[in-house]
């Protein structure tokens, strides 16, 4: 039996990879137990991209932010066009946003200030931020830390660290949001990680195109893969998959602040 009601919090419909057959993707993922999607901005381009496919679908939400590859790059007014982007009532986050000290295509301190402006921002307009950490949970933990009990609250998005982090990000009050990592054959560590953390802060997502999971890989991943996400998530706690489902999606729904039967 498929799985139904799954909540995709992080994908990239918008991305150049979906441009030669978005709409069957999109179609795709209402076949398979899709009923929710967030999609994420990285640049103020690509942020209106999102709230535009939005508007198109309702099942589809966006959040406007830029990404820390890109921090460098961005023009004095990005955050009055972000701001302006956040005020469309399809935006329930900011995001995604963060520390990635893996590739540093941006150098670190621009990073850090391009996360503290969109933390701001997230904060003033009462929405949730996506955060990005790759090699850089210490800055960012230290950073959050800093802000006291300043936070506008969101996820910790493709989470891959340990459960010391989580479990602090958690008593921060982020959720820990897992996608394709967790199905890979060599995740036995994170998916003992996902198994001792509460399931009323746990997310899924597929960051599609990108990272697509067991038995996908390689491919070109889409929304609705996010159900073997799902399935890991369920195997590491040892419950049916349409119960984590069914959990997450709830989840998904409270933290955007979104109504039970959106």
């Amino acid at each position: 039996m498929e799985v139904t009601g799954l909540f995709d919090t992080h994908c990239h419909l918008d991305d150049e990879k979906f441009d030669a057959d978005r709409d069957q993707v999109l179609s795709r993922c209402l076949e398979h137990g899709i009923t929710h999607c967030l999609v994420a901005g990285s640049d103020v381009a690509s942020s209106q991209a999102c709230v535009t496919l939005a508007a198109q679908h309702p099942w589809i939400y966006a959040a406007v932010g830029v990404h820390p590859h890109v921090a460098q790059n961005v023009q004095p007014e990005y955050l009055t066009e972000l701001r302006a982007l956040a005020q469309d009532a399809r935006v329930v986050a900011i995001g995604e946003t963060g520390l990635d000290y893996y590739y540093d295509n941006s150098p670190r301190e621009v990073q850090k200030e391009r996360l503290i402006e969109q933390l701001e921002l997230a904060t003033q307009l009462g929405k949730p931020v996506i955060l990005h950490v790759r090699e850089a949970h210490g800055d960012m933990q230290q950073l959050l830390n800093q802000r006291g009990t300043d936070h506008p609250g969101g996820i910790i998005h493709c989470f891959t660290g340990s459960l010391e982090s989580a479990q602090h990000y958690i008593s921060l009050g982020y959720y820990i949001s897992f996608a394709g990592a967790l199905t890979y054959k060599n995740a036995d560590r994170l998916r003992r990680v996902a198994g001792r953390l509460p399931l009323e802060r746990l997310l899924i997502e597929t960051d599609s195109p990108y990272l697509s999971p067991v038995p996908l890989r390689g491919c070109r991943n889409e929304p609705h893969h996010v159900r073997f996400v799902c399935a890991a998530l369920a195997q590491a706690h040892g419950l049916d998959t349409q119960e984590v489902a069914d959990i997450t999606r709830r989840n998904a729904l409270k933290l955007f602040g979104l109504p039970a039967d959106a």
